[in-house]
């Protein structure tokens, strides 16, 4: 992703010096975000929360967009589940879509999925990506109002909502909890980075996932966050390590998955968990059962959502 994302920067570069005018791809005549009369039919829908101007690029409204997938079964009348899905960098929703395989979860569990796209298909995660973070744009305030109208809608139950990010996306997962603690209650990280300061103590539930050959994201740390942010990233395991200090719990001492060239240790099943799944020789990929990793990624994520729900509250607005 990074070496993508530097020979992508030049273009970037030429974007902002010759366009007097917003983008045209956010510039379109904005329409207010609305609370869906009827529930939407099951599917996948092509949706935009409208968001506030944030910088001399985009001087007005503008409408951010989503791809929603609705389960073909309601397993009760109350909100369902939600699994927000984060792309990687110069991805976007229907890429990950694709790649994680929800839908057919979704389906098969009764929980919706939200697919996001990020500004120039990057996040703003902190010290990661590009053009996200070299215009300032707030992902978190972005998340938050997505989050907010599918609860308005009925269509998320606000105890049970999650994030999961591949690479980039899995940063920005990051980077949310550690703003929005008392919003999401467990996210799953494949191939991702912590690139920002947690100022909180989110006692939030994790599950990361990351091959040892990971040239992008290395699994032992180094390299550069960004093209120009000299900072190596964090090896694996100290992330894991900080945000399971973060959230007051032991050590990943426990083993409780081992398949071809998956191992997970974790912190110990209880209200909040975090746990590591590594993929010896794996790379920067959704982990699937016909590649390195030999184990359906998503359905195990889905399995640790599913296990931890927030304990009491209403998620914060």
């Amino acid at each position: 992703m990074k070496i993508i994302m530097r020979a992508a920067l030049m273009t970037m570069a030429l974007c902002l010096v010759t366009s007097a005018h917003p983008l045209p791809a956010v510039a379109a005549a904005p329409t207010a975000s609305r609370v869906s009369p009827t529930p939407p039919a099951p599917g996948t829908h092509a949706r935009t929360i409208t968001m506030p101007s944030f910088n001399w690029l985009v001087k007005e409204k503008w409408d951010r967009p989503y791809l929603l997938h609705v389960p073909k079964r309601r397993k009760s009348a109350s909100p369902p589940p939600l699994v927000i899905a984060l792309h990687g960098g110069l991805d976007d929703g229907k890429y990950i879509q694709k790649q994680s395989g929800l839908d057919a979860l979704s389906d098969r569990h009764g929980f919706v999925v939200a697919y996001p796209d990020g500004f120039l298909r990057t996040w703003n995660a902190g010290a990661c990506c590009s053009f996200a973070r070299l215009t300032g744009v707030d992902d978190v305030a972005f998340i938050d109002r997505l989050i907010t109208t599918l609860v308005n809608e009925k269509l998320a139950d606000p105890r049970r909502v999650y994030l999961t990010g591949f690479s980039n996306g899995g940063g920005m997962a990051y980077k949310y909890v550690c703003e929005r603690p008392g919003r999401v209650a467990a996210i799953g990280v494949v191939s991702g980075a912590l690139a920002t300061l947690c100022p909180s103590r989110p006692k939030v539930s994790l599950l990361a996932f990351h091959g040892t050959a990971d040239f992008s994201v290395p699994y032992n740390g180094g390299g550069n966050l960004d093209f120009d942010v000299k900072l190596p990233f964090l090896p694996v395991r100290t992330v894991v390590d900080i945000w399971r200090r973060l959230a007051g719990l032991p050590a990943l001492t426990r083993t409780y998955f081992e398949k071809a060239a998956t191992r997970c240790a974790t912190t110990g099943r209880s209200r909040t968990e975090v746990a590591l799944c590594t993929v010896t020789g794996g790379g920067h990929e959704w982990p699937v059962p016909t590649r390195t990793a030999g184990v359906d990624g998503s359905a195990m994520l889905w399995s640790f959502f599913a296990a931890h729900p927030r304990q009491s509250g209403v998620a914060k607005s």
